[in-house]
């Protein structure tokens, strides 16, 4: 794709997803040394459930280099609270074990340029090396099928705004499969184009473990989720291979008939049972051996996997059958939540007096705004005071209806009447008011958006599985200031963070 010289290389993020694997020193000075318009930013996204040790950074990572934590959600939700963060119309995400080629800068800033308003993303090109002089295992033959895959994330760009448009991930997709499928299905089903650059990535086959085949059939799960989606036709449309799970079914049908059989000292059915599921058995490794180096050491592995493989696979279906049996499409944002001390209203420690109630700077446009767009508004507030005999649970509610007074209706109210020493689920950061809150608007909490002014409200969207977006007082620690992955300066600039009306920090 040569695009017009005339036009001028737009500016462009990199967001990179990592649970800390060392590959990702490589990835960011390979960047950096790279020909051609730098990105913007390179927005690292630590997925660790819990800080551990520093991340693999380069000594000479520059301000360029950003890092957000998204709490060991899974990939969809780190590449979502990265696109979120950036500042540029396009995002380019990326895998923290690929190498950018040489002139990987160049070549972006020309893929992006000039392009039709209707192209939504630009994806392009891994190339997987195998090894000289033997066949590739079976792993690294399944590593290679990246390079046929389409609108992989190993490299795959967007326009941010077409991300907002449709909700960015699919944040049930918990492992690093199908949710970039899913979101290019939804791209192009909101009427945009994805089209195929000229930049190029390298993606090495890494060693994997003996029973690395066998973790891979958790994909399974997820391959329900893009049934209930996207309907019967998601393979076709999602350019995924059929793979073998009917003959997975039929060898584990065969091995529990067998078993069935044998406890019932039926011995011909057992027999006949035994013989169809070591056929299966020997076809599928037959099937894995023949390509590979065919070394003692595969061969076992094959052989050991093979027969493990069809009843996981089977296991992981109807697991992801019954997990998302009333999953429907993937939703952009429906319901905020709001704290409410010193995020609608100043905060006036423990106060039950309505007549003390005073909005924040812009709190009511703000509500207006997102009440014209047809979202849905909660407030999730810890009441400490409660607990310690300061007021009453009258005393909220009679705040409460000031608040609405002053700031228009308000879907739902939550909060937690107890204190730290009391040890209960709702009191933030705890999960339970924003899950209840969301219960109470028919919406899951991954379709909610929590702002608020300190790192508790924060910790309690992402316990729950919501978004978080911090709005720092006088009373907002730095660090929690640090940790947060999207910051707004004020609630005006939050609500345009909500409805993809912003692109800066």
């Amino acid at each position: 794709m040569t695009p017009p010289t005339s036009h001028s290389p737009p500016s462009y993020s990199v967001v990179v997803p990592t649970v800390g694997r060392p590959s990702l020193r490589t990835l960011i000075e390979s960047l950096a040394a790279g020909s051609g318009p730098q990105p913007a930013e390179v927005l690292i996204v630590d997925d660790r459930p819990a800080p551990g040790t520093p991340l693999p950074l380069p000594d000479t990572a520059g301000d360029t280099v950003r890092v957000l934590r998204s709490g060991g959600r899974g990939p969809a939700a780190a590449r979502n609270a990265g696109w979120r963060a950036a500042t540029t119309e396009w995002v380019v995400f990326m895998d923290d074990d690929v190498v950018p080629a040489p002139d990987w800068p160049a070549r972006t800033a020309a893929d992006l340029t000039g392009l039709p308003d209707d192209v939504g993303g630009v994806q392009g090109s891994v190339m997987v090396p195998l090894p000289s002089g033997r066949r590739p295992t079976d792993w690294e033959r399944n590593t290679a099928g990246l390079a046929r895959a389409s609108w992989i994330t190993a490299d795959m760009a967007y326009r941010r705004s077409v991300l907002a448009d449709v909700g960015g991930f699919d944040e049930r997709f918990r492992r690093a499969y199908r949710e970039d499928s899913d979101l290019a299905l939804r791209v192009m089903d909101s009427g945009h184009r994805l089209v195929r650059g000229g930049r190029q990535v390298t993606h090495p086959a890494r060693p994997a473990g003996f029973w690395a085949s066998l973790r891979v059939q958790a994909g399974n799960a997820d391959d329900m989720l893009m049934w209930r989606v996207h309907g019967r036709g998601w393979r076709d449309r999602a350019r995924a291979g059929r793979g073998r799970f009917r003959r997975h079914l039929a060898a584990t049908g065969s091995g529990l008939a067998a078993l069935a059989a044998w406890r019932a000292g039926a011995r011909p059915a057992t027999t006949a049972a035994v013989v169809l599921w070591a056929a299966l058995t020997a076809e599928f490794a037959t099937a894995r051996i023949a390509p590979g180096p065919r070394t003692p050491a595969e061969i076992a592995r094959m052989l050991v996997t093979s027969m493990a493989i069809p009843p996981v696979a089977v296991w992981h279906r109807l697991h992801g059958l019954a997990r998302h049996r009333n999953a429907t499409p993937w939703q952009r944002t429906r319901v905020v939540l709001f704290d409410r001390d010193d995020t609608l209203i100043r905060d006036v420690p423990y106060n039950g007096d309505p007549a003390r109630v005073e909005a924040m700077p812009g709190a009511r446009q703000a509500l207006d705004r997102l009440r014209r767009r047809g979202l849905r508004i909660g407030v999730v507030s810890n009441q400490s005071g409660v607990a310690k005999g300061m007021i009453s649970a009258d005393d909220v509610h009679r705040v409460n209806e000031r608040v609405e007074q002053l700031l228009g209706q308000v879907d739902v109210w939550e909060f937690c009447p107890h204190d730290d020493a009391d040890g209960c689920r709702c009191r933030k950061p705890g999960p339970a008011l924003i899950e209840e809150a969301a219960r109470l608007l028919d919406a899951l909490p991954s379709e909610c958006v929590v702002i608020g002014d300190i790192g508790r409200d924060i910790d309690a969207a992402e316990a729950a599985g919501a978004r978080g977006i911090l709005v720092p007082t006088s009373r907002t620690r730095l660090e929690e200031i640090a940790r947060a992955a999207e910051v707004a300066p004020d609630l005006g600039a939050a609500v345009d963070r909500v409805l993809g009306e912003r692109r800066s920090r």
